[in-house]
């Protein structure tokens, strides 16, 4: 009844979401079927590096994120960037599966000799257009918010490639545009409100620049691109991505632009790049709970940053001029004087209100041509939006003079790392201290500290051998000191520092991870575990291994846990999504109670037989109930080898023959410290029914039994709560581990979502000692079954 009101609740609840009226609206097409098949949300906080994050989290500035990692079994991993540490980079890794796909944001492309800009609507789909055949496209069949490729996705949105909302957004009526407004009232007010906080605080930051001595009229038109980025745009991204769930597309990407566009703007440590935070993680809260609520798909969200941020200093400022007039006057002392080129003074941040596609917003903001300018005589190209920039000679150059002019760009240019490629698999190195090898000296280059040394020294190397490479690589890094950025900003990236290339990953405990204990993840083996999780790389029900190696305390975990026949709380169908739960608790042995074996109600699915594949775990059935080829039972799962000892019924009411059936299985498990009886069973409803049952397994055919001996463990759902007959007897002869835990308050684990009484139990003997009782509480616990799965941690006493 409690598992019907829940369904009928949530029924209703979507056919009034705002988002569900949007999505018809917008006459959006969606799955037909309702399967609880794998979907994946993926949302890039750009820039924010693992060190910002967790000051964040400390500050109490990311209590969304803070509570998936207390309470959601989330676990946090260092995640490196590669090099260059810049969105293009990292997207075109993640998204095809193609390392350094581009040397920088911006650079002169080998092939038509022109200087690629990737905030260039043509540069950008040039780039995807190359990706083509070289990788199977991540977000195939999904869609893509404000990221640099569309990564495949049928439906891109605002994205460096398309600008703007797609065709099939565009499509709706004035009539329905109105209708989506009024359902969004209390969200533009909110909108509203940002805004005009937002506007305040970028008016005081172009007073700032005017102060400092920047022109008036460009300082006012960076006002609306802080604005439109940092609310306006998250906001949007922020419904349609809710709408995408709704729909049950099956990979959703997002990137939220704010933080990176503050801390670039302010620094990455600044106040005011924190306080965007707060709002990036009320969006992230709003897409987990949208996900959660899915009718179409059984959603994992998965958070991570594509790079960090350094503090940087900006080059213009400290050295009075350009990096582009320096490195013009560098080469004026070689050769011949030439004219240069006109400097980009400011970083992405100042195109990326290109992003909505707004005609109007294009025309306040000062965006730069496309192309290289125009060369004379002998100066060189510099291509630089960031620390890491390229100068393309404009004549090849032999070994000396190159070496003449990288001391040059280092003593008289100050340029902090000047870098170009030598033999295969190496690189030369130059700085106001002296000209260094690579690799063989990286420590001395790149910082003996660095927490990526080794393959931060080898992206470096590719980087320089990359061909559209300039003959130098320019960088603003200096270990143990604060780096240059070349345009005017207090904050960037692209380089090799421990922040910028050191970002991170927020990822359930089971994801389906390549290594899951490698020290740090890079992008491909992101794209490995979202490949994996989808069933697009490996079978179509994934391996979500336990991943609990043997302790070195010789303690147990075991679960019970009634499944339901794998329906849930809200009227889905999903084995995977119990083994999930299971995976996530990190059990040894797991007692399952009310399965199915190929019964049509539940997809003829043999659903402990998929559980423990998934879970790499040996298993043993038992039916209970038969109706010619349809089985109904309970099984034992475990990482530890095991033999069926019994299997029978429990006795039933005789003038009552329409209960249903009840059985016990018992196993003996070799443990690394031994052998373990293992009993599970589900009792009947009766109270009457549940004591003959009891007196059956304390009798000779099980507990009593001779070859009990040992270590013994009943668990199960007995339907019957602590202070019922039935516990009582139990008790008589082995100990309530809830009870027998100290200073642990004895959970509730059934009804589901708001559990009301404690009917699963697990009994122990006198050898055991119990370490830990726990009751799993996450929101997919709370969903997968009308039970909670309930763990006791045991060591067995010596």
């Amino acid at each position: 009844m409690f598992h019907q009101i829940e369904i009928i609740i949530r029924r209703v609840r979507r056919r009034l979401s705002q988002s569900e009226w949007m999505v018809r609206l917008f006459r959006l097409p969606r799955p037909g079927d309702k399967s609880a098949r794998p979907g994946l949300v993926l949302v890039q906080i750009d820039g924010l590096s693992r060190k910002e994050l967790e000051r964040a989290l400390d500050a109490g500035h990311l209590p969304f994120l803070k509570g998936l990692l207390d309470k959601q079994r989330y676990r946090l991993h260092s995640h490196y960037s590669g090099m260059p540490s810049s969105t293009p980079a990292v997207q075109g890794e993640l998204f095809y599966g193609v390392k350094g796909v581009v040397p920088a944001f911006s650079y002169r492309d080998a092939r038509c000799g022109r200087v690629f800009r990737l905030f260039e609507v043509e540069d950008a789909k040039e780039i995807e257009r190359r990706f083509e055949g070289k990788g199977e496209p991540l977000l195939a069949g999904g869609s893509a918010y404000c990221d640099i490729y569309t990564g495949g996705a049928q439906e891109a949105h605002f994205c460096m490639s398309t600008l703007g909302l797609s065709d099939l957004m565009r499509k709706t009526n004035p009539a329905g545009l109105f209708i989506i407004l009024l359902f969004n009232l209390h969200a533009l007010v909110r909108i509203a409100a940002l805004l005009v906080i937002e506007l305040g605080l970028a008016v005081v930051d172009c007073f700032r620049g005017i102060i400092s001595g920047f022109d008036l009229w460009k300082e006012l038109k960076f006002v609306p691109t802080r604005v439109g980025i940092c609310i306006l745009l998250r906001e949007l991204v922020t419904i349609g991505a809710r709408m995408d769930v709704a729909r049950g597309l099956p990979v959703i990407h997002l990137n939220l632009l704010g933080y990176d566009e503050q801390a670039h703007r302010r620094g990455p440590s600044s106040r005011f790049a924190h306080w965007v935070l707060k709002g990036i993680d009320g969006a992230i809260r709003k897409i987990w709970r949208a996900a959660q609520r899915s009718a179409y798909r059984d959603y994992d969200l998965w958070i991570y940053a594509d790079h960090g941020q350094e503090e940087t200093l900006p080059y213009p400022k400290e050295n009075g001029v350009t990096v582009q007039e320096a490195v013009a006057g560098v080469f004026d002392e070689a050769g011949p004087a030439g004219a240069g080129q006109q400097a980009d003074l400011r970083g992405i941040q100042s195109q990326r209100i290109r992003l909505l596609g707004s005609s109007l917003l294009n025309r306040l903001v000062p965006f730069s041509n496309a192309g290289p300018a125009k060369r004379e005589n002998a100066s060189p190209i510099v291509a630089a939006m960031g620390p890491v920039g390229h100068v393309y000679p404009p004549r090849p150059l032999d070994h000396d003079q190159r070496g003449r002019l990288a001391r040059a760009l280092a003593e008289s240019a100050h340029v902090p790392l000047v870098l170009s490629a030598e033999g295969p698999g190496e690189a030369r190195a130059w700085t106001k201290e002296g000209e260094f090898a690579l690799p063989a000296q990286a420590g001395d280059v790149l910082g003996a500290d660095h927490p990526f040394l080794a393959e931060v020294t080898r992206d470096t190397i590719d980087l320089c051998h990359h061909p559209d490479s300039g003959a130098f690589v320019i960088c603003g890094w200096r270990p143990h000191a604060k780096p240059d950025s070349f345009p005017i900003e207090n904050g960037s990236h692209a380089g090799p520092g421990p922040d910028e290339t050191g970002a991170f990953a927020l990822l359930p405990v089971d994801a389906p991870l390549p290594q899951p204990d490698k020290k740090h993840l890079r992008p491909l083996d992101l794209r490995a575990a979202a490949l994996t999780l989808m069933g697009r790389r490996e079978s179509q029900h994934v391996e979500v291994e336990t991943g609990r190696s043997p302790t070195a305390d010789g303690t147990i975990r075991i679960m019970t846990y009634n499944v339901h026949s794998c329906v849930g709380m809200d009227g889905k169908l999903s084995t995977r999504r119990i083994a999930r739960v299971i995976s996530q608790c990190e059990p040894d042995i797991v007692c399952l109670q009310e399965l199915d074996m190929g019964r049509p109600r539940t997809g003829g699915d043999d659903q402990a037989h998929l559980i423990a594949q998934s879970l790499k775990m040996d298993h043993h059935f038992h039916p209970v109930l038969r109706i010619e080829e349809e089985l109904y039972g309970d099984a034992v799962l475990s990482r530890f080898p095991m033999r069926l000892a019994r299997t029978g019924m429990l006795p039933g009411l005789s003038n009552w023959p329409r209960l249903e059936p009840r059985g016990a299985l018992w196993v003996t498990i070799e443990a690394d410290a031994g052998p373990l009886q293992i009993m599970n069973t589900h009792l009947g409803l009766v109270p009457r029914e549940q004591l003959a049952q009891t007196r059956a397994l304390l009798a000779e055919d099980w507990l009593s039994h001779p070859d009990c001996r040992g270590p013994v463990i009943v668990c199960g759902d007995f339907n019957a709560l602590p202070g019922s007959p039935v516990c009582r007897r139990m008790r008589r002869r082995l100990r309530d581990a809830q009870i027998e835990m100290d200073n642990h308050r004895p959970a509730k684990t059934w009804f589901g979502r708001y559990p009301m009484g404690r009917i699963d139990h697990v009994f122990v003997s006198a050898q055991f000692e119990v370490v830990k009782v726990e009751v799993a509480d996450t929101d997919l616990a709370r969903m997968a079954s009308d039970h909670r799965p309930l763990i006791a941690e045991l060591r067995i006493q010596t």
